[in-house]
């Protein structure tokens, strides 16, 4: 007998519909799948071999035959488990096929008959509600991953034995209740608040146009100065996602497996360590998984003593610096993740630190510097917006009692500019200044006379490149928003421009 079972499948971060097609006959005992099946599909025999034992049926004795169409795209995972388990029942006519319910099944099997979690529920389930499938049974453990999505009812099962009873209407299952967004989401953890940062006045005045804009931003300064205290600082201060964010950050963190609590309201702050590799860094491998770069979408990239980091891996995210994606090609598969983050990086000016420190005196020769510095390559550097220099703090600073401004007062701030942003650039899909294209800066960064006299100066002065000049534009912008100013004044171009440190004092 044939049993025609639905299903889905993942490439990147999109679903497609997969049927398992079950065909079962007397004859040699056999167990064939086909269907461009890896081998997590083909090792499927045996759990699910011993899952329908342990429910309490009866293993067909028979030749089967077990296809997963279309039969040119190639199926991953042990998401099968469950449907290619359900359509043997009903091949073997241990349970009626003709009665059961139109369902998507997705789900591991354990050996004991449970239903395990699988990686990838959410974009799966997106695409078939856009294709025009409404019920879904997954496992319990994936069930609030798609709370969100209006039109989608989600059966949650815990046992390969619940499954058949609520698809034959033996049993009801109460459907996961879908919610209204509402991102009410605040950042509790009270040790990293900007009010506990002493001094550093000019560097958390940089962070906060930064995060206002979601502009790149790099620190410069000797060790111990505060560089990664203001860094881990930054959740404190960044604005909620919107609907649409969090969505994108969710399917994400579904496909690589890191998605918990069932969804995401904190934007993603992701500190790779140095060592990481290139296809840790932008993602890839035999699945083509997305790497960090795509896991901090929407969120924060923080690489801490940028220069010992792979040469070759940071030159990596020059491309998606500029186009906020980035594009995992291998040898079966190409795929597409969304990489639109802002990266924040520190660094040392020299192997010793105290290059250029009011406090310390730097003891590494011109050539030392010179190597050191040289290890970020030019085209790297002129795609960060903001460029600030951290000195060590003083005794006295160190003593004060009174606290500074808090991360409430600044993200208060933030999310005025951003709203701003929102309602100038979102007809366009656009969320910050740091998106704005050529088109966009020539009709929201008009600049009168004045202005236009200080930055053609500093231009020539300082030799900057046509990217450099957008982003200077980008950083007035934002400066001008957080100030709710309507139009870019001399005050906001000549802020911006002391952010371009590395284009001057560490111009080597």
């Amino acid at each position: 007998m044939l049993s025609l079972i639905k299903s889905y499948g993942l490439k990147g971060l999109d679903g497609f519909p997969v049927q398992a097609e079950i065909d079962m006959h007397a004859g040699m005992p056999t167990y064939d799948i086909v269907g461009l099946a890896d081998t997590a599909v083909k090792e499927s025999k045996e759990r699910v071999r011993s899952a329908i034992k342990n429910s309490g049926y009866n293993y067909p004795i028979a030749n089967c035959v077990i296809n997963l169409a279309p039969a040119d795209i190639k199926k991953e995972g042990s998401l099968y488990d469950l449907p290619i388990a359900i359509g043997m029942l009903a091949s073997s006519k241990q349970i009626p096929y003709e009665s059961l319910k139109p369902a998507v099944l997705l789900g591991e099997l354990s050996l004991n008959g449970e239903v395990r979690k699988v990686n990838g529920i959410l974009p799966m389930i997106i695409s078939a509600v856009q294709n025009g499938e409404t019920m879904f049974v997954v496992p319990k453990e994936n069930a609030d991953e798609a709370v969100f999505i209006e039109g989608a009812q989600i059966y949650p099962v815990e046992t390969l034995a619940q499954a058949v009873e609520f698809l034959t209407g033996q049993t009801e299952i109460p459907p996961v209740e879908i919610r209204s967004w509402q991102n009410d989401y605040r950042y509790v953890n009270n040790d990293n608040n900007f009010k506990y940062i002493k001094g550093q006045y000019v560097a958390k005045r940089a962070m906060e146009i930064a995060v206002a804009g979601g502009h790149n931003i790099i620190m410069i300064g000797p060790p111990g100065a505060g560089k990664t205290m203001i860094a881990r600082a930054v959740p404190s201060i960044m604005p909620n996602m919107t609907f649409d964010e969090a969505l994108e950050v969710a399917k994400i963190h579904s496909v690589s497996g890191t998605l918990e609590g069932g969804f995401i309201f904190e934007r993603p702050f992701r500190t790779p360590h140095h060592s990481s590799t290139m296809v840790a860094l932008t993602g890839g491998g035999n699945k083509a998984k997305p790497g960090e770069i795509s896991l901090a979408h929407n969120g924060v990239l923080f690489l801490d003593e940028l220069p010992e980091y792979n040469r070759q891996a940071l030159e990596t995210l020059r491309q998606p610096l500029e186009d906020g994606k980035i594009t995992v090609a291998r040898n079966a598969i190409s795929v597409t993740y969304p990489a639109d983050f802002m990266l924040i990086a520190s660094m040392n000016p020299c192997p010793c630190g105290n290059y250029g420190s009011a406090t310390a005196e730097c003891k590494c020769t011109a050539s030392q510097i010179h190597k050191y510095l040289t290890k970020l390559s030019g085209p790297l550097l002129d795609r960060i917006d903001i460029h600030v220099e951290v000195d060590n703090v003083t005794y006295d600073q160190l003593q004060e009692d009174q606290l500074s401004e808090s991360s409430e007062a600044i993200r208060e701030r933030i999310n005025r500019a951003r709203q701003i942003q929102l309602d100038r650039l979102g007809a366009n899909g656009r969320r910050t200044n740091s998106q704005m294209t050529p088109a966009d800066i020539k009709k929201y960064c008009k600049l009168d006379p004045l202005c236009q006299n200080l930055l053609q100066e500093s231009f020539e002065k300082l030799n900057l490149s046509a990217r450099a000049y957008n982003r200077i534009l980008k950083v007035a912008r934002t400066i001008a928003d957080l100030e709710g100013s309507q139009n870019i004044t001399v005050r906001h171009i000549a802020e911006s421009l002391q952010y371009r440190t590395l284009d001057r004092k560490y111009r080597v």
